[in-house]
């Protein structure tokens, strides 16, 4: 089942053109990493799918929702937490999910529902503090349990884990994957290692387009051309010498004789090694394959 469905949204600021014909369909259950370098229109297109403004041409449906026409019902299907995340500082914790609660038709039990996310979001010891005496970590928590207090089908998270520390990184993380069991999930993110975690599917926009659309292994594979091997010596070999292994283009040091040898036209170098350590009589203690990074491809694809 179709969440959003996208079809040439093109966005301009007064001559500035900020998205340029994005086409995109995201179904029911994917958690997608919208990626791209400063600029390149993420947080553009995020404001449009939330009605938050217009796009100059071209359409958008949520749950088959035109969002010309359904502002409002879109508005009740997303919760949206955006990379400023403003929030009033004067007001507690509990009483500003309160809030944000009754601004929403049909609420139901509004303290059930509260609690409910409080728990959800780790927010219990901090449920009766203001919200401007909270760490940015305790304040990034707060925004996201206001995204999620309407039950919403769809979220929309630009930056969620800004300013959480390593354990609380964890945490959140656990709570975005379980939401995406049942909820469309579109989170837009410069951390790596959180596309990695998280995410089913990755889309890469640069200068408005969108440059790449597969899932995080798949885009390794298609769109990074280098293999690299990390391999340990039991003696002392020179960074010189290394650089005339056949097909090898850098090497870089670890440490310790464990040396990165990259290929950058994907030849596998694992034969060449051993040659080179049989010529030279080295012992070879360990070599591996190292896995293709997402931050290599993006690298790629938006330099």
């Amino acid at each position: 089942m179709l969440s959003v469905d996208i079809k040439g949204i093109t966005k301009y600021y007064g001559e500035q053109k900020a998205l340029d014909n994005i086409n995109l369909s995201i179904n029911k259950g994917e958690i997608v990493g919208l990626l791209g370098p400063n600029g390149a229109g993420k947080s553009t297109l995020m404001k449009i799918i939330t009605s938050f403004i217009p796009p100059s041409s071209g359409s958008i449906k949520i749950n088959g929702y035109d969002i010309r026409e359904d502002t409002l019902k879109i508005k009740r299907l997303i919760g949206y937490l955006p990379e400023s995340n403003p929030l009033y500082h004067d007001m507690y914790v509990k009483e500003y999910l309160d809030f944000v609660l009754h601004t929403y038709p049909g609420h139901g039990k509004a303290k059930d529902t509260i609690n409910n996310i409080i728990k959800l979001t780790g927010l219990e010891l901090e449920k009766t503090k203001k919200i401007g005496a909270l760490s940015k970590g305790y304040k990034q928590r707060v925004g996201l349990a206001q995204a999620l207090i309407h039950n919403p089908d769809i979220l929309i998270l630009d930056e969620p884990t800004s300013g959480l520390d390593p354990n609380q990184l964890v945490e959140i993380r656990k709570i975005i994957t379980d939401l995406g069991k049942e909820k469309t999930i579109i989170l837009s993110t410069h951390i790596m290692q959180e596309v990695e975690a998280l995410c089913t599917r990755v889309i890469i926009i640069d200068h408005g387009k969108i440059v790449a659309d597969d899932i995080p292994n798949k885009l390794s594979n298609t769109y990074n051309k280098n293999t690299s091997y990390k391999v340990e010596f039991k003696e002392k070999v020179s960074k010189k010498i290394m650089e005339n292994i056949a097909d090898v283009d850098k090497v870089v040091s670890l440490g310790k004789n464990q040396w990165i040898l990259t290929s950058t036209s994907n030849k596998d170098l694992r034969e060449n090694i051993f040659k080179f350590a049989v010529k030279n009589k080295f012992n070879v203690l360990s070599l591996s394959a190292e896995e293709q990074k997402m931050e290599d491809v993006f690298h790629r694809l938006t330099q």
